[in-house]
C-alpha cells in the first residue's frame, strides 16, 4: 500500500466524522462548546489548578 493512502483515508475518515458530528449538533438543538456546561467546566479547571500551583505548607503531626 502507498503510504499516502493511509494518510488519504484518516482525512476522510475525519471529515465524515466532523460532518456526523454537526449533523447530530443540528439534529439534537445542543449548542457547541460555549454552553453553561462547558463553561462550568473549564471554571472547575481553571480553580482546580489555582489550588495545585498555590504553594502549602507542611501541617505538623499532633
Amino acid at each position: 500500500m502507498h503510504p499516502e493512502t493511509h494518510l488519504q483515508l484518516q482525512h476522510v475518515r475525519a471529515a465524515d466524522l466532523r460532518a456526523e458530528a454537526e449533523a447530530y449538533r443540528t439534529a439534537a438543538g445542543t449548542k457547541g462548546p460555549n454552553g453553561l456546561r462547558a463553561r462550568v467546566g473549564w471554571t472547575m479547571v481553571e480553580v482546580g489548578l489555582r489550588l495545585a500551583s498555590t504553594p502549602r505548607t507542611a501541617v505538623a503531626a499532633c
